[in-house]
């Protein structure tokens, strides 16, 4: 059966998704995220809770009739369109996707899948908030905290790479071959230069030009009695 409405009755909690406090239930916040992910796909999802909306229950005439029977042994009771497909336990995605008539092959990309993704990029970053708030959303979602520790390794991981290729080539450059370098001491140089930095050109020696740079970026004077120096770095 193939349905674009789905509702869910849930046992008493004490909010509308049980995602809450500070000890979370992983099958709860999985579910929620299930039924976000359906809502983002088209389903009409409707959602009730027996502590809050008893009424719902009262006017449902399988949800009466269920929590007669077994009482709330029966919750959560999942409905398809008005025939209940579901009681006593919290469906998986691929059966909620079936019942609504979506693909049984859903995204991997979660919401928790995105908050591990988040982390990682906080580690990356040296971004303490980020990483304090992806923290918090991802314990609220049921992420495990190996699961975020193994996010927060593989980022450092990621992180080091480059760093670690950094000083092996700085290695490299300072480890020469001896006769290399015992050939370019005992060689004199035919003029003297002076470094341009890492990226410019060599300067000669020869006589300077008579002019002080005004700043990191500001234009140069040619003397005291030129325009009045520009301030600052630019």
């Amino acid at each position: 059966m193939t349905t674009n409405n789905i509702t869910v009755f849930d046992p008493a909690m004490c909010c509308s998704t049980g995602v809450c406090g500070p000890e979370v239930d992983p099958k709860l916040a999985r579910f929620s995220a299930d039924l976000d992910w359906l809502a983002a796909q088209g389903v009409a999802v409707r959602r009730f809770n027996l502590a809050q909306e008893p009424g719902a229950f009262a006017e449902d005439a399988s949800a009466k009739s269920a929590l007669e029977t077994r009482g709330e042994a029966a919750l959560p009771l999942i409905k398809a369109g008005e025939a209940v497909v579901s009681s006593g336990a919290y469906p998986s995605r691929d059966e909620l996707a079936a019942w609504a008539g979506l693909s049984s092959t859903p995204s991997l990309y979660t919401e928790t899948v995105a908050e591990l993704v988040a982390i990682g990029a906080a580690i990356a970053s040296n971004c303490e908030p980020c990483f304090k708030f992806h923290y918090d959303k991802a314990r609220k979602l049921g992420v495990s905290r190996e699961d975020m520790l193994r996010a927060v390794t593989t980022a450092q991981n990621v992180k080091d790479a480059p760093a670690k290729a950094m000083l092996d080539l700085a290695q490299r450059y300072l480890s020469r071959d001896a006769a290399e370098t015992g050939a370019s001491t005992s060689e004199q140089p035919t003029t003297k230069e002076k470094s341009g930095g890492c990226c410019g050109p060599a300067k000669a020696e020869a006589s300077p030009p008579k002019e002080q740079a005004s700043g990191c970026c500001g234009p140069s004077t040619k003397s005291e009695t030129a325009a009045p120096k520009k301030s600052g770095c630019c």
